[in-house]
This record gives C-alpha cells, structure tokens and sequence, in this order.
C-alpha cells in the first residue's frame, strides 16, 4: 500500500472544484486498498475582496469574464460533468456569489477534528445544490452541526478572528507556490494535477505514483 499525502487547494464557491473533488473521491474508491490517502483541503478565495452581501452571479461572471461569456452553456457543461460523478448542481437556486472566508475557517478547524471531508461536501452541496449563501454564520453553523462538529465551537470561531491568520497564511503559501486558479490537486507536495479533471486523470495518477513507490 502507497501512503499520499494529498492537498485539494480549492474554494466554496468554485463548481468546477466541486466536480474535481467527487472526481477524486470515485478515483480513491478504484484504487481502493493499493492507496491510503491522507487528504486536506486548503483554502483559496476566488474572490477575496467580495463584500459581504455578495454578488449577482450574472453581472459577476459577466464583469470578470467579458459580456460574450455563454453563461447558459457554461452551466449546462458543469451539470453534465456533475452528473457523471454524482453531483447535483442546481443553477436556478445558485442567484448570487458570496465571500467564502468564514467558511475556510470553519474548514480549517474542521480538519483537526476529522471532519474536514465531511463539511466541504456539505459546503459545496449547501451552494450549489440548495443556493444557500455559505457566508451567512447561522448556515455555516448549522452544515457543521450537520456533519456532528460541535454547534457552540463553531459560533466561537465565527464570532472572532480564530484561525483567519492560519487561512490566510495558507493562502499566501500556495500563492506564492504559483497556484493561481482551482481546483489544484498536489500529491506529496510534488504532483500538481490542474482542474476538475475526470476520474480517470485522477485514477491514473494515483496508480502510477503508487507503482512508482
């Protein structure tokens, strides 16, 4: 068995991570034992300075990717992609794009308890499935409840600054490493594997460091 240590450097809001990540989870599950992965989610901001009450998805995508932008077709891509690894993306309810900072922290304290798979698989069905808004504190409390971390812990952290200087210093640190746009997926801090790939690019990957040793 090949121990991985694996970094999914990813954001809430981001669909496309949303596709890369199941797209992992189904390639774990094929290499089943030969594999045991050690996986941690680190956090990117796709939009770091969004204000607190966000941003019409619409005129948002429009102001950063150009008024040409096919939106309609766009969205029916990711469905596609979404339903070929068991993921429901519902673009009716998703009006609005949020600041995710809160929700990394949440995540952040999340992964010492071992819960951190748990909350960005609620996260991510939270946003894109259901259109709630991941930086409203009273729904970010109740995902984490959801997935049994500990309601009054999670008010704690939401209502301070706790752990917002280990985001944000991680942040910087995959910045600095050159990571730019998301979902990156790193394998024992050398493997760089770009994008909400298929199974199978992942899949393939893990079997051939595995065999490699």
């Amino acid at each position: 068995m090949a121990n991985m240590k694996i970094d999914f450097v990813s954001d809430v809001s981001c669909p496309w991570c949303a596709v890369g990540l199941k797209s992992l989870e189904a390639a774990l599950a094929r290499v089943g034992s030969a594999v045991d992965a050690e996986v941690h989610f680190q956090p990117f901001e796709l939009n770091p300075q969004m204000a607190p009450e966000g941003e019409d998805v619409a005129e948002h995508l429009a102001r950063k990717y150009g008024p040409s932008l096919d939106m309609a077709r766009s969205q029916e891509a990711l469905a596609a992609r979404g339903d070929a690894v068991g993921f429901h993306f519902d673009f009716r309810k998703r009006s609005r794009i949020y600041n995710t900072f809160d929700a990394h922290r949440l995540l952040h304290w999340a992964d010492g308890e071992g819960k951190q798979l748990a909350l960005k698989n609620a996260l991510f069905n939270a946003y894109f499935t259901q259109g709630q808004d991941p930086s409203n504190h009273e729904l970010l409390v109740s995902v984490a409840k959801s997935v049994g971390l500990e309601e009054k812990r999670a008010r704690e952290i939401l209502a301070s600054d706790e752990f917002a200087r280990e985001v944000r210093d991680r942040e910087n640190f995959y910045t600095n490493a050159g990571i730019h746009s998301v979902p990156a997926v790193i394998i024992n801090d050398r493997h760089l594997i770009q994008g909400g790939q298929p199974p199978e690019v992942f899949e393939q990957a893990l079997r051939q460091l595995a065999a490699e040793g």
